[in-house]
C-alpha cells in the first residue's frame, strides 16, 4: 500500500470501471473540508474494437477537465494522470481506481465441510469482492467426477481451498487438492500462466497440498481460516485475492497493465471497496449498518452486525439482465402484491420479460414505474434472506454457558442480522438512487429488509461507494467527508414497533418536537403508514407503543431519542412485523397499498387512480 503524506493531498481523482460505465469523480479540500466538485463519466472500453480500459478512464476524466477547466491527463501513456499537481490548473495529487469490468473477480471456493469451512472460505471470497462461482466441500453430495468436471467447466479466475483446523484431518484436505489437480483448471483470462490457487487449511497439511498442486498451479499459502473452529481469520486470505487480483486478473485485462502504473494505490475489485466505506460508516456512526447494490445483473447486500463484516452477492437478481429471475425466484404473486391495481399475471409476465430483451429501457409510464419498483422490492427481500442465511455465526463450535444464558435462543450458526438492532440502511443502484421520488426508494426497502425499532435509511446519491472505499484505505478522513456530505442522501428515520394486533387497533404514539420548537403528535393504528415532516436537522422525539408493541425498549415500553431527518421525514411505520400486515384478497389489497401510497406521497395519485379504477 502506498504511503501518502495526507497533509499534502488537496486534490483527488477516483475512477470506478464498470462492466458498462466508467465513472470518474474529483474531490478537493474546500474550507478544511474534502468535498465532490465535478463527475464525469464515458463507456468501459474494456472489450472490442478498443480493448484498452485505459481509454475509457481518459474520457472520462476528459469530461472533468471540461467541467473545471483544467489539465489532469498528461501526454504519456504510461504515465496517464498528472500527480502530484504541478499549480492549480494543472494535475491533482492523488489517483485511485476500482474495477468490475470484463465480469469482475470470479471464484471457486472449497473446504471440508459445506457448512464451515466451505462457508468461512465462502465469506472470505465474498467480503474480497468477488462473485462466488460454486462452492466445493466432501459432503456436499455430488460424485468426485462431478467435482471435477464442475471445475473443468467454471474456468475461474482462482480458487480459495480451506479445511480442517491446524492439527486436525490432512486426508479431506488432500482429497480436495487431489480434485484440483485431477480437473487441471484453466483460468479464465490469459493461457499462458497457471491458475491461481490459495491455501487456508490445516497447516499441517500444507506439504501434502505442494506436493499435489504446486507443480500445475501458481500456489499461495496463507494462514488457516479456521485455526480452530472457534474462531475465524479472514484477514490474510483476503488481502492474497486482492494481491492475486491485481497480479493475474487486473494484469490479463485489455489496458490494465497501463492503469495500474497510473494509480497511486492497488486497483480494488469494485465490491471489495463498496464493502470498505459500509465497514468504515459503521465504524464511523457506531451502529450496525446494512447496505445494498441492486444492478442490472446481481444484487450485493452488506452488512456489519456485532462488529462483524459480511457480503453476499445474490448473482441471478437483477433489475434488467436478471429480472426473468426475480419473476422465476418471487413467483408471480409475490410481485401483484406490490402493485395497486388489478394487473392480469400474464401480461405482468409478458411485461417482465420484455425489459429481459431490452434491458437498458427505463419506464415510459406511471403504470410500469409501479411493476418496476415491485419487483425491486422482492429482488431485494430475496437478496437481503440469502445474505441473512449466510451472514451467520461460526458453525460447529461448543458453547459454554452459565445458568442465565439456559433459556437464550442463540446457537452457532444463526443469523447475525439482528432487524432491532439495525441502525442504518445504505441503499444504491438506479432503481434506488434515481427513483423519480425519493419517498420511493424510503418504501422499497422498508418493505424489502422491514427493519425494526428505529432505522436511519439513506441513499448513494450517485453510486461514488467504491472510488470512496478505495480512498479509505489511504484517506479515511476525505472518503468519510465525502461519503456524508455529498454522497449519502438523508431520506429520514424509520420508526416501526413490532406486534401484532387487528387493523386499526392501536399501535404507536409519536410526538416530536421539530427544531423549530413545533411539537407534532401522531397517532398510527395498526395497519397503517404516516410521516411527520421533518426535512432538515434533527427532533426531540418521544414514541410510546401500545401494549404489546416494541420499538427498542420491550414491550409496551417508552423509547426518547433525538432522530434524524430527511426527504421523507419521520416515518411512522404502524404495519406490523413478523408478520408484515397485508390482506390477502385483491381488493383490500388495493385499497391497502393506495391508502400507504397516498399517506406518503409515493406516487401522483390523480395518475394512478386511473389504473386503480380497471
Amino acid at each position: 500500500m502506498a504511503q501518502i503524506n495526507k497533509e499534502k493531498i488537496n486534490s483527488i481523482i477516483a475512477t470506478d470501471c464498470g462492466s458498462t460505465t466508467t465513472k470518474a469523480i474529483l474531490i478537493e479540500k474546500v474550507d478544511g473540508v474534502f468535498r465532490l466538485i465535478a463527475r464525469g463519466e464515458a463507456p468501459t472500453t474494456v472489450e472490442a474494437p478498443f480493448e484498452d480500459v485505459t481509454i475509457g478512464v481518459r474520457n472520462a476524466v476528459r469530461e472533468l477537465e471540461e467541467l473545471v477547466g483544467r489539465k489532469f491527463l498528461s501526454g504519456d501513456e504510461e504515465r496517464g494522470l498528472i500527480t502530484p499537481r504541478i499549480d492549480e490548473k494543472t494535475g491533482v495529487d492523488l489517483y485511485l481506481s476500482t474495477s468490475s469490468a470484463g465480469g469482475g473477480l470470479q471464484m471457486m471456493v472449497a473446504g471440508v465441510v459445506k457448512n464451515m469451512t466451505a462457508e468461512s472460505a465462502e465469506r472470505a471470497a465474498l467480503g474480497a469482492g468477488a462473485i462466488v462461482m460454486d462452492a466445493i466441500a466432501i459432503n456436499d453430495g455430488r460424485m468426485p467426477h462431478q467435482k471435477i468436471q464442475r471445475i473443468r467447466q467454471l474456468r475461474p479466475d482462482m480458487i480459495l481451498v480451506s479445511g480442517g483446523i491446524d492439527g486436525g484431518t490432512i486426508s479431506h484436505v488432500a482429497e480436495i487438492a487431489e480434485l484440483i489437480a485431477a480437473a487441471e483448471p484453466r483460468p479464465r483470462l490469459g493461457i499462458g500462466y497457471n491458475l491461481p490457487i490459495i491455501y487456508a487449511g490445516n497447516k499441517d497439511a500444507r506439504n501434502y497440498v505442494k506436493d499435489i498442486l504446486g507443480h500445475k498451479t501458481d500456489l499461495r499459502i496463507v494462514e488457516n481460516l479456521r485455526p480452530v473452529l472457534e474462531r475465524e481469520v479472514l484477514g490474510p486470505a483476503r488481502h492474497e485475492i486482492h494481491n492475486l487480483f491485481m497480479e493475474h486478473v487486473m494484469a490479463q485485462a485489455p489496458g490494465y497493465n497501463k492503469l495500474m502504473k497510473w494509480t497511486d494505490a492497488p486497483i480494488m475489485p469494485t465490491p471489495g471497496a463498496v464493502g470498505l466505506i459500509i465497514e468504515n460508516t459503521a465504524k464511523q456512526e457506531n451502529m450496525s449498518v446494512v447496505g445494498v447494490d441492486i444492478g442490472g445483473a446481481t444484487t450485493d447486500v452488506f452488512s456489519v452486525f456485532k462488529e462483524t463484516f459480511n457480503r453476499t452477492v445474490s448473482a441471478n437478481l437483477g433489475m434488467s439482465y436478471s429480472i426473468c429471475n426475480v419473476l422465476t425466484e418471487a413467483g408471480v404473486e409475490n410481485i401483484l402484491r406490490w402493485i395497486p391495481f388489478d394487473i392480469d399475471p400474464f401480461d405482468l409476465r409478458n411485461r417482465i420479460r420484455n425489459k429481459m430483451i431490452r434491458p437498458t429501457t427505463i419506464p415510459q409510464t406511471l403504470e410500469d414505474l409501479v411493476i418496476e419498483q415491485a419487483l425491486a422490492r422482492e429482488a431485494l427481500r430475496l437478496a437481503f434472506e440469502h445474505h441473512k442465511r449466510l451472514a451467520v455465526g461460526l458453525r460447529g463450535i461448543q458453547q459454554v454457558r452459565d445458568i442465565s444464558q439456559t433459556f437464550e435462543q442463540t446457537s452457532t450458526g444463526e443469523t447475525l442480522v439482528d432487524a432491532m438492532e439495525l441502525g442504518m440502511i445504505i441503499g444504491s443502484g438506479g432503481v434506488l438512487s434515481h427513483a423519480p421520488r425519493r419517498i420511493q426508494s424510503v418504501l422499497m426497502m422498508l418493505d424489502a429488509f422491514q427493519p425494526e425499532g428505529i432505522t436511519r435509511i439513506t441513499v448513494d446519491s450517485i453510486f461514488m461507494a467504491p472510488q470512496l472505499g478505495v480512498l479509505s484505505t489511504l484517506h479515511p478522513e476525505a472518503a468519510n467527508d465525502v461519503f456524508q456530505r455529498d454522497c449519502l442522501i438523508r431520506l429520514g428515520t424509520a420508526i416501526a414497533p413490532v406486534g401484532e394486533a387487528k387493523e386499526g387497533d392501536p399501535c404507536v404514539t409519536v410526538i416530536a418536537t421539530l427544531p423549530n420548537g413545533q411539537v407534532v403528535e401522531k397517532s398510527v393504528p395498526y395497519g397503517s403508514i404516516d410521516t411527520i415532516p421533518l426535512a432538515e436537522g434533527h427532533a426531540d422525539v418521544v414514541i410510546r407503543p401500545a401494549r404489546g408493541f416494541d420499538v427498542g425498549a420491550g414491550r409496551g415500553h417508552e423509547v426518547k431519542a433525538q432522530l434524524e431527518g430527511g426527504v421523507g421525514g419521520l416515518i411512522i411505520d404502524a404495519r406490523g412485523r413478523q408478520p408484515f400486515f397485508l390482506p390477502s384478497d385483491t381488493e383490500n389489497r388495493i385499497r391497502k397499498l393506495v391508502e400507504w401510497y397516498k399517506a406518503l406521497d409515493v406516487y401522483p395519485m390523480d395518475v394512478l387512480a386511473k389504473y386503480v379504477k380497471k
